[in-house]
């Protein structure tokens, strides 16, 4: 008997297209929960704990972004894929201010499985073992048992995707690392466009978070990449 890849909760009011992604998700060895609407949502959630949440954003009873907020709030380790025909830049931004990943419609439903992997892969690292020391470099403290984030003694609350993104910047020190190696060992991309401004991102909502406690800590180099100071 095979083990299951993860539960992932499948948040979308229309039914084929739950259908399709539920299929395809337990053909790839995933546990699938689905929920039509916010409230049934929160009621699964209230009852199981599930890994992923992939989230429509247009729900007859809410805002699947605000369900994410909620859902994130509850559970700081559930990753949150947001799935909708909304693509502007201002609402793949907005999302990905707490979220782990965008997509939109239509969609291929590999590249849904191939996501939802990726951010698992991340936010559930299986090459980290409870008894690994804390990550340190200067006044940053990773604890890689619980996945938090201290600097200069105060706790710093970061998402899933954040914490490896910073982990990864960590285990290279000083080095700067470029924005392609970023992308293939945090997001698991391999073929990425060349404008994707994932990275970009991410590495402002770490500034914002990291900058309020001590000076500036990552640093950039144009055309290159990012690194710690």
């Amino acid at each position: 008997m095979t083990t299951a890849s993860g539960t992932v909760l499948i948040v979308e009011d229309e039914e084929s297209i739950a259908d399709v992604l539920a299929i395809a998700l337990r053909y790839h060895r995933f546990e699938v929960m689905t929920a039509g609407t916010v409230r049934e949502a929160l009621t699964l959630v209230e009852r199981t704990c599930p890994d992923a949440a992939l989230l429509d954003v247009m729900l007859p009873d809410g805002d699947g972004r605000a369900l994410g907020r909620e859902l994130r709030e509850r559970r700081l380790d559930l990753a949150l894929v947001f799935l909708t025909a909304r693509d502007s830049p201002a609402e793949i931004v907005g999302a990905l201010g707490f979220g782990d990943d965008y997509i939109t419609k239509p969609f291929n439903i590999d590249e849904v499985i191939a996501r939802v992997t990726a951010v698992l892969r991340r936010t559930r690292p299986a090459d980290v073992l409870p008894q690994r020391p804390p990550l340190r470099y200067g006044d940053l403290e990773l604890d890689e048992t619980t996945y938090s984030v201290r600097r200069a003694g105060r706790t710093v609350e970061l998402t899933p995707t954040e914490y490896a993104l910073l982990r990864f910047l960590v285990r290279n020190g000083g080095r700067i690392v470029p924005k392609e190696q970023l992308l293939r060992h945090v997001w698991q991309y391999e073929h990425t466009p060349p404008e994707s401004t994932v990275v970009e991102t991410y590495i402002s909502y770490l500034r914002r978070k990291l900058d309020t406690v001590g000076p500036p800590v990552i640093t950039t180099r144009r055309g290159v990449g990012y690194g710690l100071a």
